[in-house]
């Protein structure tokens, strides 16, 4: 079975093509034939090796698959032939979703309909329920109004499109050449991107709003824009301390790794056109190095997706 990973955690270059054994599913488990496999900043930090000191070698990345189930495991109702998305923990054994056949629990899968898009359905389970996860935890009342960092990004434009789907009010940012597309999510108020968000979003609604997402891991200066009590979600860890009772939560992938019904609900607002499945572009699988040479050069919008 082809595979991408890397035997010497370091940069691109360092991926390379493996030939690894086909995984059988066990009990819960379902195997999966995969098209797709988007790209994400996460599977760079595995590719380096961060964290990684327990993880047998090779190391395979990816958190995003989408394909046809091939076998299942004993109590699965899902089916082969059947056309699914699966979000995949790649710090286990099995490692990540960058291979042709991939096993996974039946709880990370989701079952797609039959006129989605493989490789756009490829770019939705881990940033959608990241988003998804973030909401939950912000906790806004009804009608209220959030903050999203990093709105141009695939966490970000989720957040927009979910929170407005709830009622919510949105104040986003924007570079001057993302604005349009911002406003497309929904975003009723955008302001420009930079140190100076957090300031513009405490001078346009004064008080502050009731909670923001820092998608674009800004840290502690984005306290700025929240309400006495509000609440911030991050991405990656708070770099600083939070200050006038506002909570801060960092959001985990471990959260909502086998969340298959958040997983389907988020299919379904997909198929309705609630929520945008944005490609940036595919690379053959065996071109990942060139893959996450442009996910580090930045300015991507969407997401990039490996083809297998």
């Amino acid at each position: 079975m082809r595979a991408i990973g890397v035997h010497n955690p370091g940069g691109p270059d360092q991926l390379e093509v493996l030939d690894l054994p086909v995984p059988e599913p066990g009990p819960g488990e379902l195997r999966i034939a995969v098209a797709a496999a988007a790209v994400n900043p996460t599977d760079t930090v595995l590719r380096e090796g961060v964290r990684a000191d327990e993880l047998p070698r090779p190391l395979v990345p990816g958190m995003d698959a989408a394909g046809v189930v091939e076998a299942v495991g004993e109590g699965v109702e899902l089916a082969p032939g059947d056309r699914v998305v699966a979000i995949v923990d790649p710090r286990t054994e099995r490692g990540g979703a960058y291979a042709e056949q991939i096993v996974v629990p039946a709880a990370s899968v989701a079952r797609i309909p039959e006129e989605m898009d493989l490789i756009a359905a490829a770019t939705l389970p881990l940033n959608a329920l990241t988003a998804r996860r973030a909401l939950e935890l912000m906790r806004v009342p009804p009608a209220g109004t959030i903050a999203v960092t990093g709105a141009a990004g695939a966490v970000g434009g989720y957040a927009i499109e979910l929170a407005k789907q709830t009622g919510l009010r949105v104040v986003a940012d924007a570079k001057a050449e993302d604005v349009e597309l911002v406003e497309s999510f929904g975003a009723d108020v955008v302001l420009e991107r930079g140190e100076g968000f957090p300031a513009a979003v405490a001078e346009r609604e004064p008080g502050g709003v009731d909670a923001l997402l820092d998608a674009a891991v800004m840290g502690a200066v984005v306290l700025l824009a929240v309400r006495d009590g509000g609440v911030v979600a991050c991405v990656r860890p708070f770099d600083g301390e939070p200050e006038r009772d506002i909570d801060v939560y960092s959001v985990s992938p471990a959260d909502y790794v086998q969340d298959g019904a958040g997983l389907a609900e988020l299919v379904d607002l997909a198929a309705r056109g609630v929520l945008s499945l944005r490609v940036a572009r595919t690379f053959p699988a065996e071109d990942a190095p060139e893959a996450h040479r442009q996910l580090a050069a930045g300015g991507t919008r969407g997401r990039l997706v490996l083809t297998f």
